[in-house]
């Protein structure tokens, strides 16, 4: 834990420092407020001492100027006895405590402890709404902020969704996106890829077997409705589950129940369905490949992923993204792009999506220069 403690008095900041130092903490301190604000606005502190009362710039000024550079550091106002009422001042304006002089050791102490607190609560809300947003739904183009619109508004009901969308889209990112926001966020949640699953073992995985069911069935199985009972069962690409199997899921979503492969007893579930395809899967059931009553219980909300195509606003927040992770998870700086390399990738049709892109991005890091040019873009890339 890092604290700043910004006093002109000398022995005011030594005592502070020395306090929290045996406490454990990692002090800096800085003699007036310009120097504490530019210490501030570089170094990330989990909480800020400042005097109320300063030659130069005052305690109310440092917190005006931090509010004003976004820093969220909490900030712990040290005022004197005839400085009460614009401390009082500060904590309207969103100071987190004040401590009066002569400084109290047990004070000090409880009110830093409950200054970090919030700054670790602050820390794993950001990490949270990270991993909510998706691993991590990045963009700010219209048809994203629409999609993300209807996540906030469904998310928190038990409706089935159904969600639509080519390839490498970002559809299974919506499915653990309605999961994290919903109230099941604390219960499983079990993705299933229908098309990888061969068709003859589809009821086994779905809804478990009992030892001795088949040849290999050489003890029981828990299927993947009952391993997320309580949560939500992601099927990805349901368009190709077999009718059989169709039918099981249907009545598993209408009598929340399920039958395992060689049992003679149901076992109750309660489970959120949420289903994703890249099939038009009207044609599928016109074709009497899908049956329409299961796709009627799916698809009470329809989530369309927007293709990279029809977002093309967010490449270049996405190629900086990438970027940064690829550079990241290897150690080594992030690597710029240069403004024509961007807009070359802006034109390219992108058939395979975010995926495709975050594949490009990868190989432009690796082969490309600092910053990736133009050039690069076009050896390495089909534009």
């Amino acid at each position: 834990m890092k604290i700043l403690v910004i006093d002109d008095e000398r022995a005011i900041r030594n005592s502070l420092k020395e306090i929290l130092e045996m406490e454990g903490y990692q002090v800096d301190t800085a003699e007036n407020g310009q120097s504490g604000l530019e210490m501030a606005e570089k170094e990330k502190y989990d909480a800020i001492f400042c005097d109320i009362k300063m030659p130069g710039m005052d305690g109310l000024e440092v917190q005006e100027r931090l509010i004003a550079d976004g820093v969220e550091s909490p900030l712990i106002i040290i005022s004197g006895h005839a400085d009460v009422e614009t401390a009082v001042n500060c904590t309207k304006k969103g100071a987190f405590d004040v401590i009066e002089k002569p400084l109290d050791l047990n004070r000090i102490l409880i009110t830093v402890k409950n200054a970090t607190d919030k700054s670790n609560l602050v820390k794993e809300t950001k990490v949270l709404k990270k991993k909510i947003y998706g691993q991590e739904m990045i963009g700010e183009s219209e048809a994203l902020v629409h999609v993300k619109d209807i996540i906030s508004k469904v998310a928190p009901t038990d409706a089935g969704v159904l969600i639509t969308g080519p390839n490498g889209c970002g559809k299974e990112l919506v499915a653990r996106s309605l999961h994290q926001l919903s109230g099941r966020s604390m219960m499983p949640y079990v993705e299933v890829n229908c098309a990888a699953i061969p068709s003859e073992l589809i009821d086994s995985e779905l809804f478990g077997h009992k030892k001795g069911s088949f040849t290999s069935a050489i003890k029981d199985h828990k299927g993947k409705f009952e391993q997320a009972d309580g949560g939500t069962i992601f099927l990805d690409e349901i368009g190709d589950m077999s009718l059989p199997a169709q039918a099981k899921v249907l009545r598993a979503l209408q009598e929340r129940k399920i039958t395992p492969v060689g049992g003679d007893k149901d076992i109750a579930v309660n489970v959120r369905v949420i289903a994703a395809t890249n099939k038009n899967l009207h044609e599928e059931i016109a074709a009497g490949r899908f049956r329409e009553d299961l796709y009627h219980r799916l698809s009470v909300i329809v989530v369309k992923v927007p293709s990279l195509d029809e977002r093309k606003s967010d490449i270049p927040i996405l190629v900086n993204y990438f970027s940064e992770r690829i550079c990241g998870e290897s150690g080594k700086p992030t690597k710029e792009f240069s403004q024509e390399a961007v807009d070359l990738l802006v034109s390219k049709s992108w058939t395979g999506n975010i995926r495709e892109l975050r594949n490009v991005v990868e190989r432009l890091i690796i082969l490309g220069g600092n910053p990736v040019s133009a050039q690069d873009v076009r050896d390495y890339v089909n534009i």
